[in-house]
């Protein structure tokens, strides 16, 4: 067992390592305040464990079978990222309060939350390749004999806690490098960056197949 859990852990820190929209998203959030980085981060680890239960209930094992639904999700999930990413770039095209959009702030006006909660959470959700990762990814560390649903579950509460450390750091450092963004344009800058990246994940999702 303890084998297992050493290999899990390894394992789920490379992947939480690996960048991806959630990445972009938490250190957008990030220059806003330390506080809806955080939240965005527990969105998103709220996604993965939601991910990780329905694998252990079989429900992923339904996404990665059927093309249908994952090319569903697939689509719809690009189309979010694509959205998000829109808007950031209009926000740093037109820049002020009246382009601010629920989600995404200005810098310096607080953010609700929720909203950087449910940021993070519809981010994670519009990755399909979560859910086919989640059924591929966590029976390997099943032990033999092992009760397969209380492990997997188990196992899904410590990928979202270990995703939460790495995330956590990655809060952390963009927090303290903030002042590098000060200026309106440093801060423009990034949007357009933070635009540019979630639109071409976006377009990415919608591309590929499996």
């Amino acid at each position: 067992m303890l084998e297992s859990l050493l290999a899990f852990t390894g394992a789920a820190f490379l992947i939480a390592m690996a960048p991806g929209p959630s990445t972009v998203v938490i250190m957008r959030q990030s220059m806003r305040s330390r506080r809806a980085g955080v939240l965005t981060t527990l969105g998103n680890e709220a996604g993965v464990v939601v991910w990780g239960v329905a694998a252990a209930l079989g429900l992923s094992a339904l996404l990665a079978a059927s093309q249908l639904a994952y090319d569903a999700l697939r689509i719809a999930g690009a189309a979010v990222l694509v959205y998000f990413g829109a808007k950031a770039l209009w926000q740093a095209r037109r820049g002020g309060p009246a382009t601010q959009t629920p989600e995404f702030e200005a810098a310096d006006v607080p953010v609700p939350g929720w909203r950087s909660f449910r940021l993070g959470l519809i981010t994670n959700f519009a990755n399909p390749k979560a859910g086919v990762f989640a059924v591929s990814f966590l029976p390997q560390f099943v032990p033999e004999g092992a009760p397969v649903l209380v492990t997997l579950i188990a196992f899904s509460v410590l990928w979202a806690l270990i995703d939460l450390i790495w995330y956590s750091g990655v809060v952390w450092l963009v927090v303290a490098a903030r002042r590098l963004f000060e200026r309106p344009g440093a801060r423009r800058r990034l949007e357009q960056v933070s635009g540019v990246v979630l639109v071409g994940l976006g377009i990415r999702l919608a591309a590929e197949s499996r």
